[in-house]
């Protein structure tokens, strides 16, 4: 992010990838019996967590596709390590909007969130999203968080770190962000707003 407000996209949508075509979606059950026969494909199957053990627990037919429990800023710079969100508690936005998180400028810091899959395989999650400040895109962010099988624990992802701005700039006005959790076809799982600002370090 810079202090510096350079042009940037707000557009929330994921970058389309120039010949890409997502795959037959599977059902989890579909997925187990997929060439039982065939090792090499069981060991895949096993290094993604799609086994009958794996995915025990996990397969109520009416739990969501995904939950995202929290949202953080993660630091070794910050006095306990983190800031954050817990989104799977009620209030927790509102309360964000009138007390936005707080990082101390010129540190680097990474953006990190659990989350759980139910029910079915997602494949090819994106994490987008775009820092506004004073209405106007200073910083626009899109990673990959991978494919995931359903189950009981959560999962945790790291996206690579930022380096914190300093200066007055960098520290006037509050960072007003929509985040949005996308798959492969599109399909959007979490779309929120939440704030931060940069304190004097």
């Amino acid at each position: 992010m810079s202090g510096e407000l350079p042009e940037v996209s707000d557009n929330i949508n994921p970058t389309p990838t120039a010949g890409y075509k997502p795959g037959e979606k599977k059902s989890i059950q579909e997925y187990q019996s997929l060439d039982a026969g065939d090792e090499s494909l069981r060991r895949w199957k096993e290094s993604l967590g799609i086994s009958s053990s794996a995915t025990q627990g996990a397969m109520d037919p009416h739990a969501p596709r995904l939950v995202i429990h929290s949202l953080a800023l993660e630091s070794e710079q910050l006095p306990d390590g983190r800031v954050g969100i817990q989104l799977d508690r009620p209030g927790e936005l509102e309360k964000v909007a009138k007390t936005p998180l707080q990082i101390t400028e010129g540190i680097e810091y990474a953006v990190t969130i659990q989350f759980t899959v139910g029910r079915e395989v997602l494949s090819g999650l994106k994490y987008i999203h775009v820092v506004k400040r004073a209405g106007i895109a200073v910083d626009r962010m899109e990673e990959m968080i991978g494919s995931y099988p359903p189950r009981a624990e959560p999962y945790t992802k790291r996206f690579a770190p930022n380096t914190a701005p300093s200066g007055f700039l960098a520290r006037s006005g509050t960072n007003m962000v929509r985040s949005r959790i996308v798959d492969d076809d599109g399909t959007t799982y979490a779309d929120f707003t939440w704030s931060f600002k940069f304190t004097k370090a």
